[in-house]
């Protein structure tokens, strides 16, 4: 089947040549490896569509509240963190971006999230210093630049070497882990899931599941893969205490109960030394 070319162009673009004349032209649905190739591309581009809204519910829950009661911001700036170390360490190595594009809107979303808990808890100042550090790091880690040489060599240089990048981008294994435990401690120790998402924690964890598959296919990088594959585990857990914890609210504070017994004890001793 020959398709017009507005239609071909963009399924070459995703599959490739060898891949769209086996699959779309020869009808061939027996090749293991295109097919396995179209399924990872397509997950790839389904997580990076996913990618662009994954935490807008989250978002409008924060804004509807008008508070992230129950979010920890240290596990948001550690994700960021990771993020922008990923984001520019894919760019660097030419990966598809298919393998790593929600991560450009992930960032986004976390910056607005970061943003918007400090601008609840009245800290605009820091806020805009959060997100300038972090968009500063961006550039200097994911900023090159090519110059010629005198006999025509393309010579690309950059503010931080790919080596020094490959380390960081190890180091995001450990952050994005890191990053799980205070939001776990949190809903644990609250027995409820606070302003949570439920959209975001659900596709969060599918999300790094499909990511697990499409490394597997379409990147050759051990450091991506065992990333994908903790962090699958540890969204696994996020998962399950939203389960868990559905509808669920966090237990009042004592604090308050305890005193007005306090006091209530005292009245009745006066009242007795008066009697």
């Amino acid at each position: 089947m020959h398709l017009p070319y507005f239609l071909k162009a963009p399924a070459v673009a995703i599959i490739g040549d060898t891949c769209y004349t086996t699959l779309i032209e020869d009808f061939n649905y027996t090749h293991v490896p295109c097919i396995k190739y179209a399924i990872s591309k397509g997950l790839g581009f389904g997580i990076v569509a996913g990618g662009a809204i994954v935490k807008v519910p989250q978002i409008i829950k924060i804004v509807q509240a008008r508070s992230a009661k129950g979010i920890s911001f240290y596990a948001y700036m550690l994700e960021t963190l990771a993020c922008v170390i990923s984001l520019a360490y894919n760019i660097r190595r030419n990966n598809p971006v298919s393998t790593y594009g929600e991560t450009f809107f992930v960032t986004l979303q976390n910056l607005a999230i970061l943003g918007l808990m400090l601008h609840y808890n009245g800290k605009n100042t820091t806020a805009f210093m959060v997100l300038s550090s972090f968009l500063f790091l961006g550039n200097v880690l994911g900023r090159t630049a090519e110059h010629f040489l005198a006999d025509g060599t393309i010579v690309q240089s950059a503010l931080v070497s790919l080596d020094l990048l490959k380390f960081l981008q190890t180091a995001t294994i450990p952050i994005n882990l890191i990053s799980k435990v205070p939001q776990i401690v949190e809903n644990y120790k609250n027995g409820s899931t606070g302003q949570l998402s439920a959209f975001t924690i659900f596709n969060y964890f599918a999300g790094s599941l499909a990511r697990v598959y499409t490394t597997l296919t379409e990147v050759d990088d051990i450091i991506i893969l065992a990333g994908f594959l903790l962090s699958t585990l540890f969204n696994c857990i996020l998962a399950l205490q939203m389960a868990l914890y559905w509808n669920s609210t966090p237990a009042p504070s004592k604090v308050k109960s305890e005193k007005g017994d306090g006091s209530s004890s005292e009245t009745k001793k006066r009242v007795k030394k008066l009697d």
